[in-house]
């Protein structure tokens, strides 16, 4: 299984790093790899340096793939399939055991549409 999960673990980071000429890392190893936004925003009425976006983390039976844009706007759920919604966990964190090419577009869906999300409210 870990040899697994550190293949699933590249593949998703690989579909992340198209995102890397917006974002920024603040952690990129073999286990965790994280995208930010670093301009200065006010979300709420609080003002922010830096937004998250993503982040990937090996867990012992899984990848967390930490997806933001989901929790700073519950209407996301209506637009995303339940073969990915099923992975969801908690607010923002879906659990991610198995890649199929289905799956692949899925989230490939919802990257995209937490950066267009990202972009419309002037967070990057």
């Amino acid at each position: 299984m870990k040899g697994e999960l550190k293949h699933l673990f590249q593949r998703l980071k690989s579909m992340l790093k198209e995102y890397e000429a917006i974002f920024q890392s603040k952690h990129n190893d073999e286990k965790r790899y994280d995208l930010w936004s670093f301009k200065p925003v006010e979300i709420l009425g609080r003002k922010r340096k830096e937004v998250f976006f993503a982040e990937l983390i090996i867990r012992k039976d899984y990848v967390g793939f930490y997806y933001m844009p989901i929790y700073t706007d519950n209407e996301l759920k209506k637009v995303f399939k339940p073969e990915l919604l099923s992975l969801l966990k908690g607010k923002s964190c879906f659990h991610v055991r198995e890649l199929d090419g289905e799956l692949e577009t899925k989230i490939a869906d919802a990257l995209r549409i937490g950066f267009d999300l990202y972009k419309e409210r002037g967070w990057i």
